[in-house]
């Protein structure tokens, strides 16, 4: 096959009387300049800083090229921008912006070419992949960078903790369990009747857009499988600074446990699950129903109805508990559905606590498969799950940095609440020339970019706020 050369003239379909052309010609460009504005919210917050401490540098000081921040962030930034796999960044270590996001200050890699004859100034896909498999024991001449679980854990916490800037009456904390589908034979997988297919089930705990928690488990277990681990860990951390703080715990059926339930009477948490439907709640509820029942065939109109009642369970539960059952009719028929609380009638009566309270939880659902669909925390593909989990904090902290920009940069713009993939589309992938001098790196944004007012709302957001307190 024969070979062209980037220098010769591509000829296109013209244009009436004016022929089309295209050249590889055009000096150092770059796609992604609007990261220029994830760059800014690390300087003010230092999420990806605070990530690359809780990793252990072993190697030799003589022979390191690439640091552990430098590679962090190239991995972090690279998922933010689209960029999913290792083998991307072959290409994405020639660009001298992602250099400068990075914080290499040799951007054209030309020390590197005297010194070393390398020649480009981020790593490559293969130093890229030694990090991501690396191991929380460093104990073997090949893997020389590890990392401390219980500090990565802890980093979601303080970054949550730090963006407020004065500590809030009530927090609440939602929990909710996924399917991570996997396709090899990763250690660790299990086939998942519910899902139909062999998965982990990583178990996420979020505090409005806030990413608190990003655990890989197996599925061969319940959902709420070490979930009151995570939550004591979460709780006891965030009561440390905010001593006086209300939590509320939240989720679906699946963290209906006596055992997770029974630890938040213990330690003044509050919570409202979901509860699985059974004939005793059934028969509790069938009075409601058949008046819903009736009322819908009268008017044709969705009817719901609420039933406050005190329930425990024949085996696994230590005690009585309130139940809010709602008895709804729809079209297609009857639709009952159960939660149960810690909050007493006099707190909120069923209704609220139904339609305000337990269905806002929805919005965490939202927040997961964002996760999930655009930054890449489905890619759990290496053999290890130590591996894989390490892949999944990266994700999480590539959301970390985007949700801080959409909550700092993008408050009052239109982008405020834009999922991340597009925020990526319409803020960040924007085309630049890049001009490097000795004194300057100067990033020309291209005149015809039609989202100008955002951006420039986003940089002056971004301006105003400046660093939020330690």
């Amino acid at each position: 096959m024969q070979k062209q050369s980037v220098n010769e003239q591509l000829v296109f379909q013209g244009l009436g009387k004016r022929s089309v052309t295209a050249r590889f010609d055009g000096g150092t460009i770059t796609s992604d300049a609007g990261a220029l504005l994830l760059r800014a919210v690390e300087a003010g917050r230092g999420i990806i800083s605070k990530f690359a401490e809780c990793f252990t540098d072993l190697r030799d000081e003589r022979y390191v090229e690439h640091s552990v921040f430098s590679m962090v962030a190239q991995r972090v930034y690279g998922i933010c921008l689209g960029y999913e796999d290792v083998v991307d960044h072959d290409r994405l270590r020639e660009d001298p912006l992602f250099a400068t996001l990075c914080e290499q200050p040799d951007v054209e890699g030309r020390q590197r070419r005297r010194e070393r004859d390398r020649g480009n100034p981020l790593a490559g896909k293969s130093t890229l992949n030694r990090l991501e498999t690396a191991v929380a024991t460093v104990n073997n001449r090949y893997k020389k960078i590890g990392w401390d679980e219980a500090a990565i854990a802890g980093t979601f916490v303080d970054v949550f903790l730090s963006s407020y800037q004065s500590p809030p009456q009530q927090i609440v904390l939602d929990l909710d369990a996924t399917d991570d589908p996997l396709h090899g034979h990763q250690e660790g997988r299990f086939f998942h009747r519910y899902y139909d297919c062999y998965c982990y089930l990583p178990l996420y705990i979020f505090c409005d857009d806030h990413l608190l928690c990003a655990k890989l488990r197996q599925a061969n277990h319940g959902e709420s499988r070490g979930a009151r681990e995570e939550l004591e860990r979460i709780v006891a951390h965030v009561r440390t600074c905010w001593p006086h703080v209300q939590i509320l715990v939240r989720g679906d059926s699946g963290f209906s446990s006596d055992e997770l339930m029974r630890w938040c009477d213990h330690n003044d948490v509050e919570y409202v699950f979901g509860m699985a439907r059974n004939k005793r709640l059934l028969r509790r509820l069938q009075a409601d129903l058949d008046l819903a029942q009736r009322k819908h065939a009268r008017t044709g109109q969705p009817v719901r109805r609420f039933k406050d009642c005190t329930y425990r369970t024949l085996k696994s539960w230590s005690r009585r508990r309130r139940i809010v059952g709602k008895a709804e009719f729809l079209d297609k028929g009857a639709n009952p559905r159960f939660v149960v609380t810690s909050l007493s009638k006099k707190t909120i009566d069923g209704r609220q606590l139904y339609e305000q309270l337990y269905c806002a939880r929805g919005e965490m659902e939202t927040r997961t498969k964002e996760q999930q669909l655009y930054l890449f925390a489905d890619r759990t593909s290496s053999h290890t799950m130590h591996a894989n989990q390490l892949r999944l904090w990266f994700s999480s902290i590539a959301y970390s940095l985007l949700s801080e920009l959409r909550r700092r940069a993008l408050r009052g713009t239109d982008l405020e609440t834009a999922q991340c993939d597009t925020i990526r589309l319409k803020l960040l992938k924007i085309g630049a020339q890049v001009r490097i001098s000795v004194r300057r790196i100067s990033v020309r944004l291209a005149s015809s970019y039609p989202y100008q007012q955002t951006f420039l709302q986003a940089y002056a957001n971004l301006s105003r706020a400046g660093p939020p307190p330690a």
